[in-house]
This record gives C-alpha cells, sequence and structure tokens, in this order.
C-alpha cells in the first residue's frame, strides 16, 4: 500500500555541488544548508569525506561540519567511500553516514578503482565500525536500472549486492537511476524483486536522476510501490562526474510539489524550499532546471515587473 507520508533526503549539498566547476565557497554552503533544513527538511547529506583531489568541491569537508547550524530533529549526513573517510567522519562529528558502489562492474572501476565485491568487502567494514559507534548508515547501490558503459544491468545483480548490504547492517539500501536510464516498470519490479527476498519495504530508498524526464514518474512508481523514502535535490541541481550524461537530480520542489497536491504528507514547506533553491542559483550563477523552481523564478520575475 502507498504510504500517506514520506520522507525526503537532500542531496544537494553534496550530490548537487560535487559537479560544479566553480568552488563554491563554505560560508555558501552552510547557508543553504540553513535554508534548507529551515524548510523543514530532516535529512540533508552535506559534503563527502573522499580524497579532496577526487572531488575539490567537497575538500573543505572539516571546515564546513563543525560549522553546521543548530537544527533540532535534523540529520546530517556525510558519504565516506572507505574506512578512513569514516574515521574523517567521525573525527568531524558526523553521526550519519552513507556509502556507494555500482551494480555495473565498469562503473565501479571508473568511480572508486574496485571491483564489486571488493566495494562490498570494504563497505562491511565500515558499516560494522559504524555501527560499533552508534552510527546510522545509508547504502547507495548506483547504476541499480542502467549503466552509461554496460548499457542493461540485471536485476539480479542489484539484489545480491542488496542483500549483501541487508546482511552487513545498513539500516537503509538505496537505489540510484544514476544515468536516469529507469522507467516506472522497471522500478516497480525492483522493488518486488528485492522485498521478495526478503529487504523490507522500511529499508529501502531511491535515487533518480531526470536525464530523460522520467524521475518525477520513476518517484511516483515507487511511491505507489511502498517506498518512503526518496533522495532529491533543490532545484534539480547535481550530476555524476563519473557518470557521462548524469544530468541532475530530481528536484527536491517537484517532489514536494507532487505529493503535497496529491495529500501525502512531506514535511517541507515548499516556499521556504523554493526560496533555497533560488539562493543556490544565486550562488551558482547560473539557471537551475528543477521544473517548480523555474516555475517559481518566473513568477518572481511577473510580479517584479507589475509592481
Amino acid at each position: 500500500m502507498a504510504p500517506s507520508s514520506v520522507r525526503i533526503y537532500e542531496v544537494s549539498p553534496r550530490d548537487g555541488l560535487q559537479n560544479e566547476a566553480t568552488v563554491v565557497p563554505t560560508e555558501s554552503k552552510v547557508e543553504l544548508i540553513r535554508r534548507l533544513a529551515a524548510s523543514g527538511l530532516q535529512d540533508v547529506e552535506v559534503t563527502s569525506f573522499v580524497r579532496p583531489r577526487w572531488i575539490p568541491q567537497l575538500s573543505d569537508a572539516g571546515e564546513l561540519v563543525p560549522r553546521l547550524p543548530a537544527a533540532d530533529g535534523v540529520a546530517w549526513w556525510g558519504l565516506v567511500p572507505n574506512a578512513v573517510g569514516l574515521e574523517r567522519a567521525i573525527e568531524c562529528g558526523i553521526r550519519n553516514v552513507a556509502t556507494f558502489l555500482s551494480a555495473s562492474e565498469t562503473h565501479n572501476k571508473k568511480n572508486v578503482n574496485r571491483t564489486v565485491r571488493e566495494s562490498l568487502a570494504g563497505i562491511h567494514e565500515v558499516v560494522q565500525v559504524a555501527r560499533d559507534e552508534g552510527m546510522s548508515v545509508r547504502s547507495y547501490i548506483s547504476t541499480a536500472f542502467g549503466c552509461p558503459y554496460e548499457g542493461d544491468v540485471p536485476a539480479d545483480a542489484t539484489r545480491r549486492i542488496a542483500l549483501a548490504l541487508a546482511e552487513s547492517g545498513a539500516d537503509t539500501i538505496v537505489l540510484g537511476d544514476t544515468v536516469g536510464m529507469g522507467n516506472p516498470a522497471q522500478v516497480q519490479a525492483l522493488i518486488r524483486l528485492l522485498v521478495d527476498a526478503g529487504i523490507p519495504l522500511d529499508r529501502l530508498a531511491v535515487h533518480f536522476h531526470d536525464t530523460r524526464g522520467t524521475a518525477l514518474a520513476n518517484a511516483l512508481a515507487a511511491w505507489q510501490a511502498g517506498i518512503a523514502t526518496f533522495d532529491a535535490s533543490v532545484a534539480g541541481l547535481g550530476g555524476c562526474p563519473y557518470a557521462p550524461g548524469a544530468s541532475g537530480n530530481l528536484a527536491t520542489e517537484d517532489l514536494v510539489y507532487m505529493f503535497e497536491g496529491m495529500g501525502v504528507s512531506t514535511g517541507v514547506h515548499l516556499p521556504a524550499l523554493a526560496e533555497a533553491g533560488v539562493y543556490a542559483e544565486s550562488v551558482l550563477g547560473r539557471e537551475l532546471p528543477g521544473r517548480y523552481h523555474q516555475y517559481h523564478q518566473g513568477a518572481q520575475r511577473r510580479a517584479a515587473r507589475t509592481a
């Protein structure tokens, strides 16, 4: 049965910014995060603890985390590639971490220079340490719906990885459509496969990109299949630096507008969220692709002309 309320996991400060050529000042990131939290979002992925030379945009993790605003009920998350990244996250005070690997061998090797089997062994170690520290862990499976290098990715490959992550102790397993190749029927079929394999719906989340214009349709299909946690990025900001053709993430405003209009509670105040998107666009100095964001910007311009 489709949930009556959903939880939105905001990825713009990390997944949204990581592909931007212009390095955003730390203070601007802090302000964006403050605005996102103030809109009612309860989960925000604020940075990544990868090697700075891999993603220079996120090299300020150690400066950013201590400056995060006080926000009751909001969980700050950091992406960790390995045990060293986890150690850095712990030292910074992050209490919620995300791991990642790909369902596609080729994408995984290009992303982290490891086989899927090697990545799973490393993630198992990270999850065990994080759980011993009392931390929450979510684990991304990238390219779960298709790979830019290999094309179709067998659903059974994702099933085997998801079961291994669940056995390791990950709280949430996130199905990522890294280059927007998925369609609603495929989304529902994969969710059914994982549930039938023994993974509860409340341990699954989805992360869609809008490369081919299907992100919102895929989110609706996932909700109809019982998913209650959705990744999104304000104003559609983002893309994957290791996946050619990966355009922006599903826009948070579009997702909130759809669900709230359907009577599904998100806990997010859309006008405040839309203004966070306006702020993100002003910081980056370029137009962002979210549909509601563009409507909101247009409405503001029309109001200014008639004032």
